[in-house]
């Protein structure tokens, strides 16, 4: 589903504000952590859970490791 999210000020950081019936349903309550993705095709936030953080932070290593391998692949 779709939404717009508007966007605030807090601090120096700048604040995304969901739609209650979007949190509700992806079940996120005030306080909870969430990972904010940037892809090539704008920002993906995905609930927190450790074993995506890691297995993110381990495809980014590999990626940095193997990335002239990886770019001759993708030709």
């Amino acid at each position: 589903m779709t939404q717009g999210v508007k966007l605030r000020r807090a601090g120096g950081s700048i604040a995304a504000t969901l739609p209650k019936d979007m949190a509700d349903r992806l079940k996120l309550e005030a306080g909870d952590t969430v990972i904010a993705i940037e892809t090539d095709r704008g920002i993906l936030l995905t609930p927190y859970d450790p074993d995506t953080e890691e297995a993110l932070s381990i495809a980014s290593s590999v990626a940095r490791r193997y990335r002239n391998a990886l770019r001759e692949l993708a030709k």
